[in-house]
């Protein structure tokens, strides 16, 4: 395979990659290629180990395969961004044994998992107690504004507010996409003003709701009325935004 194009993976949809991820998610098991799909885990990740697609040692989020044939740098693309972060972890860490923490954020990153790649999200992050997810008009398709708000509040939804508090915020934007870093060490991800907002979203959710750019919130609102609508200020930002908050 040639290496591809920033523009043909993230906004026109490389055919390869798309036809080959129904196939790799299909198999067994976590964790997996934030692009392809292919499986690290389990049976699956052993078969496909042999033909290159391993953890890649500069980004273990990736396959070695499609490390590689990855472009250098990277392009500015309106893409969506959702994050998702536990409630009171740190509390919850001093309350129960640490297997059962653990255990709790398992489960926090295997439900948040299963939602996003049922969005055709990419998952950026898993990191201590928060998911960063990326969306793509290459990946989720001519409405992945629309995936990224429906993928936010099906995330809220799915967590059980009993057993973990999560709060959750979502924007989209113009991003820098592409590989980060330098020497032995790089990372695909996004960073940019667009993301540093969905982040900042995600803090002002309160534990079950959901913290959406107003216009994001437009896209969905038909099928979910009744968000209340607010003006916040938010750190870093000279004007304040607007946004849809969610509750259970």
């Amino acid at each position: 395979m040639k290496p591809i194009a920033w523009q043909a993976l993230l906004v026109d949809g490389y055919e390869p990659l798309r036809r080959a991820q129904p196939v790799f998610r299909r198999m067994p098991r976590d964790p997996r290629c934030q692009l392809c799909r292919s499986p690290f885990g389990g049976v699956g990740g052993k078969l496909l180990a042999v033909m290159g697609r391993r953890p890649s040692r500069k980004n273990p989020n990736l396959c070695q395969y499609c490390f590689d044939h990855l472009p250098s740098g990277g392009i500015e693309v309106d893409i969506g961004v959702m994050f998702a972060d536990m409630r009171s972890s740190t509390k919850l860490g001093e309350e129960v044994s640490a297997t059962e923490f653990s255990n709790r954020i398992n489960a926090f990153y295997a439900t948040a998992t299963e939602v996003l790649v049922d969005h055709d999200a990419v998952v950026d992050k898993l990191i201590g107690d928060e998911v960063m997810a990326l969306f793509f008009k290459g990946f989720a398709g001519p409405e992945y504004r629309r995936r990224t708000a429906l993928a936010a509040i099906d995330l809220a939804a799915a967590i059980d507010p009993a057993d973990i508090a999560v709060g959750v915020g979502a924007n989209a934007g113009i991003a820098y996409v592409g590989n980060v870093g330098s020497g032995s060490v790089t990372d695909f991800t996004a960073l940019g003003d667009a993301v540093n907002l969905a982040a900042r979203l995600q803090s002002l959710a309160a534990p079950g709701e959901v913290v959406l750019a107003s216009d994001l919130y437009d896209l969905v609102a038909g099928d979910h009325p009744g968000a209340r609508r607010q003006r916040v200020e938010i750190r870093g930002h000279i004007e304040p935004v607007d946004v849809a908050v969610i509750g259970r």
